[in-house]
Order: structure tokens, then sequence, then C-alpha cells
């Protein structure tokens, strides 16, 4: 595979004003994406943001580019990435566009996309859209310029989807639910679905500024969700990241469970009614915990790369359905093509009301190793991952650990991080172990 110029695991991402989140970049990105998409299908493309300030910048931006090359465009406001997904499909466009940098902070932006199918898309897509980007921008004449609209329904068409995907039978009435929604892009979408299938709903995280955006809430920082869950007494939290494609939970004592648990917790129900399908994916940073907890109900797991790119990637090759990461990306294509959080609470929500049982029951069952991440602020300019001393230091971890552990180092996707993980039975190994590395390619890092 050729090596990609602007686009990185998740699209095109960084600080808004520099390097290619500016005006004049997403305005020839749309231009050179327009191109592409321009050769075949309806010559219609959707466009959904997150709440950030500099959303309304970068959409006018794609807007132009795309209607210079022909695309008429359907902007959908402030909507999650996997209703960008959805709606793609459901209005036959030939691809969606979502303007979002996810969990990052709100200074952050980035540009994604899914193709006619509700995909992200292929590698070939891609380096055909950076072939044009290389080529520089003009204009199809004018009768030939693409339209653009609004399209006034699209929250309340994709809160209907949601819906969908829960019996008709089965209500929530009985449960009280805390749910954070980032103040993103689900701020008037995940409260309205759990209320509207009967469950009483504090919502927190729902008044976006432009800049709040993951600020203190979300599924990424869970202290507001779990003092709220405790004082109002709920019987669990949900809390989504800024773009809703993360889900997170807490159960009604204020504990947290991870991507990995939630996964956990779908996959085991999946499989009691008989629509699993086949194994588990997972990523390199899913704790040792799930794949034993898997092995034990016999259910094979394999790890991909970390970013849903490549869950689904893996998914695709061994035709299975289930797939998540720790963070929270929980993908289940009988449901979605990507990963959708409140699709994935739902699915959670399902397994409580049809069990009997409160989430803290359910979340048993497996038991989450160990696990400490440590992010290293790397400048990028030689790869400390090749570097010996760091080398030495994961290879004396490795071996101190033997098979009772692991140790992961990796660039962030991103972010410039580097990301340093050690997993074992024992906490104060772990804890040695991530900080002896984490010095050493701190080291190394400058």
């Amino acid at each position: 595979m050729s090596q990609r110029k602007y686009f990185g695991t998740d699209g095109i991402r960084g600080k808004v004003g520099e390097g290619f989140i500016t005006p004049e970049f997403a305005m020839k990105l749309g231009y050179a994406a327009g191109r592409v998409f321009s050769t075949v299908g309806t010559k219609k493309v959707l466009i959904g943001k997150d709440t950030r300030i500099s959303g309304y910048m970068l959409e006018s931006a794609l807007e132009a580019g795309l209607s210079a090359a022909g695309i008429n465009v359907e902007l959908l406001g402030p909507m999650p990435t996997p209703a960008v997904a959805y709606l793609t499909r459901t209005f036959r466009g030939e691809a969606g566009i979502v303007i979002s940098a996810s969990h990052n902070p709100y200074y952050d932006n980035g540009i994604k996309f899914f193709s006619a199918d509700g995909t992200k898309l292929d590698d070939d897509l891609e380096l055909a859209i950076e072939a044009e980007l290389d080529k520089g921008m003009s204009c199809v004449p004018s009768e030939k310029l693409g339209k653009a609209s609004r399209i006034d329904d699209a929250a309340g068409r994709y809160i209907e989807f949601c819906k969908s995907n829960v019996p008709n039978q089965l209500s929530l009435n009985h449960l009280k639910i805390v749910v954070d929604c980032a103040h993103g892009a689900t701020y008037h979408i995940a409260p309205a679905v759990f209320r509207e299938l009967g469950a009483e709903v504090i919502a927190i995280g729902c008044n976006p500024d432009g800049l709040n955006i993951n600020d203190g809430y979300g599924a990424t920082d869970l202290a507001n969700l779990k003092k709220e869950v405790i004082a109002q007494k709920a019987d669990m939290g949900i809390a989504l990241d800024g773009d809703g494609d993360r889900l997170m939970m807490v159960d009604s004592d204020g504990s947290a469970l991870d991507g990995d648990e939630t996964l956990f917790i779908i996959v085991r129900e999946a499989l009691k009614k008989g629509r699993l399908g086949g194994g588990v994916v997972g990523t390199k940073m899913s704790n040792l915990g799930l794949e034993i907890a898997l092995k034990n109900l016999g259910i094979s797991f394999v790890r991909a790369d970390v970013g849903d790119r490549h869950v689904l990637e893996e998914l695709t090759k061994n035709d299975w359905k289930i797939g998540g990461e720790n963070s929270g990306h929980i993908i289940s294509l009988d449901h979605n093509t990507t990963g959708d959080g409140v699709v994935a609470a739902l699915l959670i929500l399902m397994a409580v009301c049809e069990s009997r049982l409160t989430l803290k029951e359910l979340r048993k069952g497996m038991t989450l190793l160990p696990q400490l991440l440590i992010n290293v602020k790397f400048s990028g300019a030689d790869n400390p991952l090749n570097n010996p001393q760091v080398l030495n230091a994961v290879k004396a971890a490795e071996e101190s650990l033997g098979d009772q552990g692991r140790v992961l180092l990796r660039k962030s996707g991103t972010e410039p991080l580097i990301r340093v993980m050690v997993e074992g039975v024992n906490d104060a190994d772990v804890l040695k172990h991530a900080t002896d590395i984490s010095e050493v390619v701190t080291k190394v890092c400058g």
C-alpha cells in the first residue's frame, strides 16, 4: 500500500489553523474529494460535524470545494459520527463527511469520510483523493456547480434508527439513567433516545458552546458522571465522547466499566441468543482479562491494530460481527457499519432488561488485569520505538513479566504521543515496568 501524505488512521486531524486543518486546505480537500466522487453515483455528499466552533469554518470550506467540483451537498448540522454513516446510506449519498476530532479538545479538529455504504473509505479512494489534492484546484462551469441544502429532520431520523435496534415490547421505564454527552454531537440525540424508550434521564454535558467539548465531561472524563449517578441514586451512567462513537459506563455504585467490559457483556448476550456469528475482534490494547473471559466461553478472539478502522477490517476478513476497543469503540455489524456509542448503550440496556440483572451484576464474568497506560509527548523527529535503550527497557520488562503480562509501545494515530502500556497480574509490577519504560522513552524523546 502506498504511503499516505494527508490521511492518518482516522481521516485528517490536527490543531485548527495549523497543518491541514485550515479553511484553504479544507476547500481543496472538498474539491479533490468531489473530483473522485463525481465519476460515479448521484454526485451527492452529506456533511455532519460535532460542536466545535471551528466546525462552521471547515463545513463552509468543504461545501465550497465540493460545489466547485460539481457535487451537491446535504448539510446535517451537529451529528454523531455513526449517524453520518447511517444517513449517508439512507439518503443514497456518494459519501459522508464528518468534521470532528472525536475525544480531542476543542482547538483540534478533523475531517473523515464514509463511503456510500457507510464504511470508512477504502485505501484506494483515499489515495485517489490525495492524488487529486496534489493537482491543485479549479472549478466546473457555472451551470454544473453543486448546490447545497440542509436536512432538517436528520436528528429525528437517527433517533428513530437508534430506537429501531430495540424490540417494540421492551421498555426502559423502570430505569433511571444519567447520560453524559460531553457537550458534543449527541447532546440533542442521546437523551431523547433513552427518554422515548421510557427511561428517566438526567442529562449532563449537554450544553455545547463551541469551546467546551470533552472538557470535564464525556467518555474521557467520568468524574462528573460518577458523582451524578451517586447523587441521583441512578441505576447507571452512560458517557459518550464528542462525536458519539465511544461508550463508557458507570454502575450504580459509581464504578466505571471500560470498553472491554461493555464489549464482553454485548458478546455474551449475543452468544446466549445465538447471534454472535463467529469470534470477536479486539485490539493490541484490549485487556488480557477480556481474552481469558472469552476463551472460557469458547469464543475465538483476535487482536487488530489500534483503531476502529482496523477492527472493522479484521471483522470483514473473518466474516465476524462484533469487535471493539477498550477506549469504548464498539462495532456490531448487525446494527451499524461503524462504532456507535448510543446503539452500544442500548445493547447493554437490553441485556439489563431481559436478564433482570443490574449492570453491576452483568459485569461479572470477566476480571480486568491491572493495566497502565502512560502517554509520553513525542516531537516526531526520530522514532524512539527503534532506539536501543527503549528496546532494552521493553525486553527487560517482558522477561520479568513472562507469560503473565504484556508490554506494548506505539505511536498515537491522532496525537503527538508515544503510548506505553504494561499489563500484568500485579499492580506494583505493572507500575514499575510502565514507569521505567516511560522514563527511558522520555529521555530519548528529549
